[in-house]
C-alpha cells in the first residue's frame, strides 16, 4: 500500500475495526509489557494493579488511572491503588499538573498515606507524597541568570521525589520496580535541571536503565525511559536498540508506538519515524472510539506533528498535506487542556509552510479561534511567527513588524514558570524575525550577528519533548542569509553545524549542497546533494531544489 493511500485510511473518520479483532482489550497486560510488582492488596486485584503500573510506565495516564480507580473500588484498603492514581496526575517529562490535576493527585497521595501499607509500599507512597507536599517557593537550583525552564516545573518538588526514591532504593536495592522508579526519578530530576548542560542525571539514569534492560528486556518503563534519557543529539544512538524494541513491548499503547520516533527523528531515520507515528495515531483514534469519544486525542495530534515533520524531510508533500487537512479540521481535543494537543494544532500548519519555504502561504496562514490559545499563549505565537517570516520574505515589512510585536505581547503573557521554556523559545524566534527584518532593511551586519546569537541560544535551549525539531532553526536561517549575501563558505559551516544537531534535515542538506557548490567545494556538494536525493527517493511531488540537486549530480557524474 502506498503512503498516500495508507494515510488516507488512517485519517478516515470511520471506526478502526482491526483493533477489536486483532488487539487485546484496553489494559491487557499482555500488550503492555512484562512487569512484576507485588503488593499487600487483595490477590484478586493484583493482576489489574500490575496492568495499571505497566501502562503508567508508558505514560498512558488516563487508562492507568481508570484501572487504579477500579482497583481502589474493589479493594478500598489498597494503599498502592491510591499511590497509582497520584502518580498518574504527575507527568514528569511533559509539563507539571494543572491546578485541578495537582489537587486530584494530592488527594490520592494523602489517601494512600492514611492507609495501611508495608515498609516498601510506604516508601513508594512517601515519595509521591513528597512531590505533592513540597512547597513551590523553595529556591530552585539553577544558577543566577538562568531560569529553571524544564518541562516538569518546580524543581524542588522533583528533587524531593528523587531523594525519597533514592532512600527507598537504599532500603530495597534488589527490588526491580524500586530500581526502575528510582532511575526514572533521576531522569525526572535531569529534566528539571536544564541548566546542567552535561546531562549528568540523564546519563546516570540511562546507565541504570541499561543494566535493568539486560534483566528484563520486555519491561515497558525501562525501554521507554532509556529513550528519554538519551533523547539528545550526542546520546541518541545509544537509545536506538530500545527505540527499535519499545513499540513491540506495548503494541497497542499510543505513546509506546510514538516514542521510538524521538530517536528515529534525532538520527534522521524518516521512514521509521513516519511508520511508528502512523501506528501511534491509529491507536489513539481507536482508543478514543473505545471510550466513546468524538474529540481528537492529544496523543494522536502529537503523533501527527512528528509524522508531518518526517514526511516533509523526505519531500512527501501530498502526505503532509493530508495530515494538515486532518489537523486543521479538528474541532475539539481530549483532554481539552493538554498542551501537547494545543502545540500540535499550531505546529502542524506552521511546519507545512516553513519546511517548504512557502512564504506567501506563511504570510497569510490562518489563526483559528481556539480556546487553548488563552491558556497557552506561546502556541498562538507559532502561527504569528509564520506570519512574521512569511511577510518579511514577501516584502510586507509593515505586516512583519506587526506580527513581531504580537509575538512579543504573547511572550510577555507567559507568566507561568512551568512554561518558561516556551517563553525563552519565543524570545529566540522574535530575535530571529527581527534579524531578518534588519536584513530586509539593509542592516546586514546586524542581521548576521543577531541570527548567530539566536542560533547559539536555540542550540543551548535544546528541543522540548513535545516537538520533533525547532520551527525554522535559527542556524539554518543564518545559513540561508549567508548564502544570499554570497558568503557560501560561512553558509556551509552554518548548515553543517545544524546537521550535527538535526541529521537529515532536508533544508540543511540542500543548503549545505548549494553552499558547497557556490564555494567550489565539489566533493562536499556531491555528498550533500546525493544524501538529499537518496532521502527523498521517488517523492510524490519533487521540489525544484531536488531537481537542482539531481541536475548537479548528473553533470558531475
Amino acid at each position: 500500500m502506498g503512503k498516500s493511500r495508507f494515510l488516507a485510511g488512517l485519517l478516515c473518520l470511520a471506526p478502526w475495526p482491526a483493533l477489536a479483532v486483532e488487539a487485546h482489550a484496553p489494559g491487557d497486560l499482555r500488550s503492555a509489557g512484562a512487569i512484576s510488582f507485588p503488593t499487600s492488596c487483595k490477590a484478586a486485584v493484583q493482576p489489574d494493579f500490575e496492568r495499571g503500573v505497566a501502562l503508567l510506565h508508558s505514560f498512558f495516564y488516563e487508562e492507568s488511572r481508570r484501572i487504579f480507580t477500579t482497583v481502589a473500588e474493589r479493594d478500598p484498603g489498597c494503599a498502592m491503588a491510591q499511590w497509582g492514581i497520584a502518580q498518574t496526575w504527575w507527568h514528569p517529562i511533559w509539563t507539571p499538573p494543572q491546578p485541578e490535576e495537582f489537587a486530584a493527585g494530592k488527594v490520592a497521595a494523602d489517601r494512600a498515606l492514611a492507609l495501611k501499607a508495608t515498609p516498601r509500599e510506604r516508601g513508594f507512597i512517601k515519595a509521591i507524597a513528597a512531590y505533592y507536599s513540597t512547597p513551590d517557593n523553595v529556591v530552585a537550583t539553577a544558577p543566577v541568570g538562568q531560569s529553571c525552564h524544564g518541562p516538569v516545573g518546580a524543581p524542588a518538588r522533583v528533587m524531593a521525589y528523587e531523594a525519597a526514591m533514592d532512600r527507598l532504593y537504599r532500603q530495597f536495592p534488589g527490588d526491580f520496580e524500586v530500581r526502575v522508579f528510582d532511575a526514572f526519578a533521576v531522569l525526572a530530576a535531569g529534566y528539571a535541571t536544564p541548566a546542567d548542560t552535561t546531562l549528568s542525571r540523564q546519563k546516570k539514569a540511562g546507565a541504570m536503565l541499561e543494566r535493568l534492560w539486560k534483566q528484563n528486556p520486555r519491561h515497558p518503563g525501562v525501554a521507554h525511559y532509556i529513550i528519554h534519557s538519551y533523547d539528545y543529539p550526542a546520546l541518541a544512538r545509544q537509545a536506538l536498540p530500545a527505540a527499535q524494541a519499545y513499540a513491540a513491548i506495548a503494541p497497542w499503547v499510543p505513546h509506546a508506538l510514538h516514542m521510538p520516533s524521538h530517536i528515529f527523528t534525532r538520527l534522521g531515520m524518516w521512514d521509521e519515524s513516519a511508520a511508528t507515528n502512523r501506528g501511534a495515531a491509529e491507536a489513539a483514534r481507536a482508543y478514543a472510539a473505545q471510550r466513546g469519544r468524538t474529540a481528537t486525542e492529544t496523543e494522536e495530534l502529537h503523533a501527527l506533528d512528528y509524522l508531518m515533520y518526517s514526511y516533509l524531510q523526505e519531500g512527501h508533500d501530498a502526505e503532509a498535506r493530508a495530515v494538515l487537512d486532518h489537523v486543521t479540521a479538528v474541532q475539539a481535543t481530549f483532554p481539552a487542556t493538554e498542551f501537547t494537543g494545543a502545540y500540535s494544532l499550531a505546529a502542524v500548519p506552521a511546519r507545512y509552510v516553513f519546511e517548504r519555504e512557502a512564504w506567501n502561504e506563511a504570510a497569510s496562514i490562518a489563526i483559528p479561534q481556539r480556546a487553548q490559545w488563552a491558556r497557552f499563549p506561546f502556541v498562538e505565537a507559532i502561527l504569528e511567527y509564520a506570519h512574521a517570516l512569511g511577510r518579511i520574505h514577501t516584502g510586507d515589512l509593515a505586516g512583519a513588524r506587526s506580527s513581531i510585536a504580537r509575538m512579543g505581547t504573547l511572550r510577555d503573557g507567559i507568566t507561568d514558570m512551568k512554561f518558561d521554556y516556551f517563553r525563552r523559545q519565543l524570545d529566540i524566534q522574535v530575535q530571529a524575525a527581527n534579524a531578518l527584518l534588519a536584513h530586509a532593511e539593509g542592516r546586514n551586519d546586524e542581521a548576521i550577528a543577531s541570527l548567530r546569537t539566536a542560533a547559539d541560544a536555540e542550540d543551548a535551549l535544546g528541543k522540548h519533548p513535545v516537538m520533533p525539531g525547532a520551527l525554522m532553526p535559527a542556524r539554518e536561517q543564518l545559513g540561508s542569509l549567508l548564502l544570499e549575501l554570497k558568503r557560501p563558505r560561512d553558509a556551509l559551516a552554518a548548515f553543517e553545524a545544524e546537521l550535527k544537531i538535526y541529521p537529515g534535515r532536508y533544508r540543511s542538506l540542500y543548503g549545505a549542497g548549494l553552499a558547497a557548490e557556490q564555494a567550489g567545494d565539489r566533493s562536499s556538494a556531491q555528498r550533500y546533494f546525493a544524501a538529499l536525493v537518496k532521502q527523498v527517493g521517488a517523492a510524490d511531488a519533487p521540489r525544484a531544489d531536488v531537481a537542482h540537486a539531481r541536475a548537479y549530480l548528473k553533470g558531475a557524474g
